[in-house]
Parts: structure tokens; sequence; C-alpha cells
């Protein structure tokens, strides 16, 4: 989220399960799994459904991001992603023949409001209909997501805007309405430190703002609109559980000194806590002593927002990428002969962990900082933290299909099973997180699709995506047929 200092590249030959004695293939890690411990797959509506145009969607915040010259590597846009909207009885089907207890979908916001209120767009609010009555018939549980990233571009400044979180909560209401006795579980926001850090904060991701400190009103409204649309789903009487994805980092500082300490701190707090203590103890986190100034509006909260944020939940999703290592400083290399203008920046950076490998995507390979997450979870938030799952873990590679069309992944599969096996080792009775009721664990993600800046530079997919003549083809991948035999070997 923040600029990193450049790290050498993984190397394929050896990855940490390799240098581990933890069972990892098939029947092995099928054995492993506790009874009744779900696994699932995720996706995201604005990198699959494509159809961008059709059935009265309107434009996202990310559909504006994409079409402005520079923000995506590869100038790519989803206007078709993996065309899921119209291939999606073909994707209930390698679900169902993946084994899976769980799909994690988002719902399009812009899909089913254009203009982000009023009544539900009724072709929409088909396609959903129909993927839930073909995930419902395999015996597949649907997880929704309200909104996954893709806020409607119509809602005039966005999260900046207090006025957006109330427009969320209505139409988390009229979703829930429509679609509550079908849903087994709601997630009400993904990720909204991510949204705020990146869309808001320094600009790299949609809608392209780089407001730093000023970006903490977002973090406020998008923790009110989930407050907002727990009260929603409720009121609509839905039937299935209610919680939130949130991004969790494990911080550490890059050296003993009082500035990198200090700053790792805030990053833990700006990246993890302002996020959390709100919805599990109703109330921020104390603002740091030496940036008072800068995070006095969480002293400024009105505590009638926080009670609304603070609902009782029925499970808390942690959304796991990388730990991060905080030192004091941009990172950035800055030449006296170069008058070209920089991106406002923070004034600390994300440093190396040179002692992991990387995956494809530039993410730190490091699992045991997953158990790390579980385990400072359950010393912050003690009885306060409901049910965990985590809700997405995945790692992008540029896969390719070999000669005979087949896709070998197989550093794919060394990190979901190192990631699975840490989560589930951390809460066993001994474990670093013993005590937290970790109940699942969803994989990034079901298709390959549209990797938001990255474009299609990446994929994180168990099934490759290709797109030819405008059509797209689907392959399971090798991570594909093996978490199929792990499921079917429980």
């Amino acid at each position: 989220m923040i600029p990193r200092t450049p790290a050498k590249p993984a190397r394929a030959k050896q990855t940490a399960s390799q240098r581990r004695d933890w069972p990892h293939r098939t029947s092995e890690l099928g054995d492993f799994l506790p009874d009744g411990f779900v696994v699932g797959v995720s996706s995201s509506a604005f990198q699959i459904e494509g159809s961008a145009r059709d059935g009265g969607r309107g434009d996202s915040v990310w559909d504006t991001f994409t079409a402005s010259s520079g923000r995506i590597i590869d100038g790519s846009n989803a206007a078709i992603g993996a065309d899921h909207l119209a291939k999606f009885a073909e994707d209930a089907t390698l679900l169902r023949e993946l084994g899976v207890d769980a799909y994690r979908f988002s719902l399009s916001w812009p899909r089913l409001q254009a203009e982000g209120r009023g009544a539900l767009n009724r072709n929409g609010l088909a396609f959903y209909d129909r993927l839930l009555d073909a995930l419902l018939a395999d015996g597949i549980s649907p997880m929704a997501t309200l909104s996954h990233w893709d806020t409607p571009a119509a809602l005039r400044g966005g999260w900046l805007n207090r006025d957006t979180a109330g427009r969320f909560g209505d139409y988390a209401h009229a979703v829930g309405e429509a679609l509550g006795d079908r849903i087994d579980s709601w997630v009400t926001l993904e990720e909204p430190a991510t949204v705020m850090l990146n869309g808001y904060a320094l600009g790299s991701q949609a809608p392209g703002r780089a407001l730093l400190f000023d970006a903490l009103p977002t973090a406020h409204h998008q923790l009110l609109a989930h407050g907002l649309a727990v009260q929603g789903l409720r009121a609509a009487d839905v039937r299935g559980r209610i919680g939130l994805s949130n991004a969790y980092s494990p911080v550490e500082s890059l050296t003993d000194r009082e500035q990198d300490r200090s700053y790792a701190a805030l990053y833990d707090l700006l990246h993890n806590r302002i996020f959390a203590d709100p919805v599990l103890l109703g109330r921020y986190p104390d603002p740091l002593e030496p940036f008072a100034v800068e995070l006095r509006g969480l002293l400024e909260a009105d505590p009638a927002d926080l009670a609304v944020i603070h609902q009782p939940l029925d499970f808390y999703g942690l959304s796991y990428t990388e730990p991060t290592r905080i030192a004091a400083g941009t990172g950035r290399i800055v030449s006296r002969d170069d008058p070209a203008p920089v991106a406002p920046a923070f004034p600390f950076h994300a440093a190396a962990y040179r002692e992991f490998p990387l995956t494809g995507a530039g993410a730190v390979n490091a699992p045991e900082y997953l158990g790390v997450a579980l385990a400072e979870l359950h010393t912050r938030y003690g009885d306060a933290l409901p049910p965990v799952y985590i809700t997405t873990v995945g790692a992008g590679f540029a896969d390719q299909a070999d000669e005979r069309g087949v896709v070998h992944d197989p550093l794919r599969i060394d990190y979901l099973a190192e990631h699975l096996q840490a989560a589930v080792n951390a809460v066993r009775p001994g474990g670093a997180a013993a005590g937290v009721d970790l109940r699942g664990f969803f994989v990034r993600s079901l298709l390959d699709g549209f990797e938001w800046s990255a474009g299609y530079t990446q994929r994180y997919g168990l099934v490759q995506v290709s797109f030819s003549d405008g059509m797209t083809t689907r392959t399971p991948k090798d991570s594909y047929r093996w978490l199929q035999k792990v499921l079917a070997a429980r």
C-alpha cells in the first residue's frame, strides 16, 4: 500500500514450504483440516463480471479511474473482465466440481443502483438471483459482499462525502429485502483500509486522490457505512450472518531507532487499528502523541457515530496479504538533477523483507505472519472478537499455459498450502492464536480477472481465463486440481 524498498525477486526453485516439514499435498492436508472448517473461494464483481455497459449498470469509480491514461500498468480495463455475467453457469459448474463449501462474491453496487440511490435495477437483481439459484442448487453456501471497492461514480465525493455512508445503508437494506432469504453470510465492506490508503491518501487506486492524512475522513465514513449497513440488513430481517472484511498486516519497525518505531506504530494505527477498534471496541485508538495534529479527527468523532459503527457482529473477516516492515523516510531516491514533480508521500515507507521470497506480484510470502495477525487480533480484542473467517488469501503470478495448454503453478500451491496450515496451526491448542474461533478460509480467487492497477499483468485465479477474439475460455490450473483433491480427502 505504501512505497516499498525494492527487493530481489524470489527464486522459483525453492519456497518456504520446502524448508518446513508441513504436509501440504492432497490427502495429508485434507486430514489436517478441522471438522466443520469452511474452505471457499472468492471473487469480486468489478474484476470478473464484465458487461460494463449492459443492463443499466452505472459507472463505478474504477471505471473512471481506468479511463485515465497511465493509471493501469497495461492500459487495460474491466469492460470484459472474465465475462462472468455471461458465463456464470460455467463458473458455477467449476465451483461444484472444485468441491468448495462456500463462494464469496461481491454484488456490484453500480449494477444494482446506477446512481448509488433509488430502486434496485431489475436486470442486475435478476443476475444475482440466477447466480444464487445455481449456488444453492449445488449445495454451495453464498457469502455476499455488498461492495468491493466499486463505489458508484455518481456519488460525488465518494467516501469523502458523509452522505455516501447513508446511501450505502439504504442500499444494504434494499438488497437485504431482495436477497436476504438466500444468502448465508454478508460482508458489508471489503478492506476499507485499502480504499482509504491507496484510493484517497496515495492515489495509486481509484478514485486516485493523493490527500495523505486528509484522507482520514474516508475511514470514518466507510466505518459509518458499515454500521448503517448492518442496521439495514437486520431491519430487512436477513437470515444470514453479518460481518465485514478488514485488511490486517502485522507491522514492525526496520530498526529499533525511535523514529522507525514511531512510524511503525503510526502505520499500524492507520492500516489496522482505526478500522478494527471502532468496530470491535466502539472507540478509535488514542492518537499517537507525535502525530496528534494529523490524527485529531479521531478525537473529534461523534459518539453517536461510534455507537452506529459498533454493531454486534456474527463474524469478523480477516483479509491477509503480507507483513509490513516500516522505516522512516519516503523510501524514494530523489535526484537534484531531476526537476520532475513527485506525488505526495507519507514520511515513512515499507522496507524489504529480504529473508522471505516474493510472489509474482511482489508481495512478501511469509505465511507465519498470518498466525501473527490472528494472535494480535486475539491479544488486542479478546472476547470482543467474534468468530473469524480468513476472507482473502491469494498470490499473484504471471501464469502461462504450456504447449499442451496446461497451467502449472506450483508456487501458488505452496503458497496456499502454507498459509492454510499456518492459520489452522495458529489457533490449535498451544498455538500463537489459541482461543481465536477460526471458522474458515477463502482463497483468492476462483478466476483470473482484472487485477486493479496491475490490469491483466498478474493472475490470481485457480482457473486461467484466456482472451481471444473477444471471447474468454477457462482452463483449471494445477492449483485448482490440487485444492479439489484436498477437499475430496477431508
